[in-house]
């Protein structure tokens, strides 16, 4: 007998209807408050106080953050995703493997440590992780060492060894852009490309990906240019796949791109950018995301400390300005929304704290909320559900 028919055939003989109809209206209650919350995994730098990985849950009614929990104990776990059947967590890691897994226990909250298939042997760490739609890639950018790799994930979740790519050059600025410095990957709509933002040579490349092989090549259309010193930094596609967005940490700019499913081909339609024009600060951007409906961009500003919103023209894919929210932190390096586009989460590298903001489908504009969570140097906000 299954576990909930035999509770309520217990129910039935031991306890009598009122209090069967009370029991029952409690295992609905729990039930509905599971499906009312999100659980979301937050990626930290361990620099300080944090030891990993947290796991908190959001209402999606009020907005109200749980306290946050350790989900596993990690190095540095700056960037965390997840596989598409969410089965399966990776985040970044200083080693040969690129990447850390973890068996994800969605119930709890918990991660759990997928097995290694080699030991790892010292390398430099990725700055970005992406999983392709098969759920048989992990894709990588590697920042210090400039180049991107495609890894191999087997039956168990574990991780083969990593396939990488190298870039070259230069940019213009003699600091940040002194050589490649891969800071992104993201997959197309049609799971075709792999699209890598490069800040150290001022180029945005186009792969094609073998999911069967984990391998990628260059795209038919290889790379777009980016504006000299702009240090084009992550990097999203509009809801139509048409059009894309890459936002520019150096120059705080967001270009608008049309795609080209066919060849991987980017074409930058406008550039512009996420300060207001009373701003004369230091600032660079960090992340940029797309409402689930598909309407509007969101960037944030570290320096100015702020969430950048911007409507999206459906037609060619442009951005119109709508406002500048402060963050409610320092240093928003990351931000994310809920999957149903109510709720924008931001996470402070600096003050290490998390923001929630609700989210007005119609008008994109955002509300700062009283909700908040301490966590020490977050700097990565992913939704589980």
């Amino acid at each position: 007998m299954a576990p909930v028919s035999r509770t309520l055939y217990l129910h039935r003989r031991v306890l009598p209807r009122t209090a069967l109809y009370l029991s029952l209206l409690c295992l609905q209650a729990g039930t509905l408050a599971m499906a009312s919350s999100h659980l979301i995994f937050l990626g930290t730098y361990t620099r300080t106080t944090s030891r990993g990985i947290y796991a908190v849950r959001l209402d999606d009614v009020t907005g109200a953050l749980s306290a946050p929990r350790l989900a596993a104990e990690a190095q540095n776990p700056a960037w965390i995703t997840l596989t598409p059947d969410k089965k399966f967590l990776y985040t970044i890691h200083a080693s040969e493997a690129q990447a850390l897994g973890f068996a994800v226990n969605a119930v709890e909250g918990a991660l759990t440590p997928l097995p290694v298939a080699a030991p790892p042997t010292a390398a430099g760490a990725p700055s970005h992780l992406a999983v392709d739609a098969t759920g048989r890639v992990l894709l990588a950018a590697n920042y210090g060492d400039g180049y991107v790799a495609a890894i191999q994930i087997l039956a168990d979740g574990s991780l083969g060894a990593p396939k990488k790519t190298p870039h070259s050059g230069r940019g213009l600025d003699p600091t940040r852009q002194d050589k490649s410095h891969a800071h992104s990957v993201t997959l197309s709509p049609d799971n075709r490309h792999v699209i890598v933002c490069d800040l150290g040579v001022d180029k945005i490349f186009s792969y094609a990906l073998d999911p069967a092989q984990a391998a990628l090549r260059p795209a038919a259309l290889p790379f777009v240019a980016a504006t000299p010193g702009a240090g084009p930094r992550h990097f999203k596609f509009g809801a139509s796949g048409e059009h894309a967005y890459a936002i520019n940490e150096l120059n705080s700019t967001i270009t608008a791109y049309h795609y080209t499913a066919a060849d991987g081909g980017l074409t930058a339609r406008q550039s512009i950018t996420t300060l207001p024009g009373n701003f004369a600060g230091n600032n660079s951007t960090a992340e940029i995301r797309v409402h689930p409906n598909g309407k509007f961009i969101y960037g944030s500003n570290r320096g100015h400390n702020s969430i950048a919103v911007f409507a999206v023209n459906a037609a060619d894919g442009r951005l119109q300005p709508i406002e500048h929210v402060p963050s409610g932190g320092k240093i928003p390096r990351n931000f994310a929304l809920s999957p149903n586009g109510k709720w924008l989460v931001c996470a402070h590298q600096e003050s290490g704290n998390l923001t929630v903001f609700r989210v007005d489908p119609d008008t994109g504009r955002l509300t700062a909320t009283a909700h908040t969570a301490a966590v020490p140097m977050c700097v990565c906000v992913l939704f589980h559900d």
